[in-house]
């Protein structure tokens, strides 16, 4: 029996109907065998204070906690103006400081998204910019991009595009693999 696989699925957005969170509850549905999938809540995380980076609020050390027990992370990236939301950016950087106690080196972890026209090609751009400078270990294939997502989820955020659904699993999947792979 393979050791259980814990991933922290971290959304950019804090919409009630966000469709990107949805895209971690899908991906909720669907885990292999001996993994489980914990959906972060950023709500309560203020913006980032460096006054305040070696005492942060319990906010911040409750989702640095998370990122540090889990085994991957699945980052769930709308796209904004062409880029990451701020919300997520926010909680990033205050995960990532102080430098020295940054719970993202060497994490295995993978970008997802569902947007519009161009799903977030745009956004999984930038935030791979980002996991690169916090030494993230980011799974670079399969990407998943989904665009117009907005006609291929129910009124309960079920995703129902059959294509789009192979594709989460397989990302979920190969998720799963890398994160064994790292341990």
């Amino acid at each position: 029996m393979a050791a259980h696989i814990h991933i922290l699925g971290i959304s950019g957005s804090l919409r009630a109907g966000s469709l990107n969170t949805a895209l971690l509850r899908n991906a909720q549905a669907m885990l292999p065998q001996d993994t489980s999938l914990e959906i972060a809540d950023l709500s309560g995380i203020p913006l980032f204070n460096q006054d305040h980076e070696h005492d942060p609020p319990a906010a911040v050390h409750e989702f640095k906690a998370k990122i540090s027990g889990a085994d991957a992370l699945l980052f769930a990236v709308p796209e904004y103006n062409y880029s990451i939301p701020g919300v997520l950016k926010n909680a990033i950087d205050w995960a990532s400081r102080p430098v020295a106690t940054q719970p993202f080196n060497n994490k295995p972890a993978a970008i997802a998204g569902a947007g519009g026209r161009f799903g977030t090609v745009r956004a999984q751009l930038h935030f791979r910019q980002i996991a690169t400078y916090l030494n993230m270990q980011l799974l670079q294939k399969p990407e998943l991009m989904i665009p117009l997502a907005h006609q291929k989820f129910d009124a309960n955020g079920v995703l129902t595009d059959q294509e789009a659904r192979d594709q989460l699993r397989t990302l979920v999947d190969a998720l799963v693999a890398w994160a064994r792979r790292w341990r």
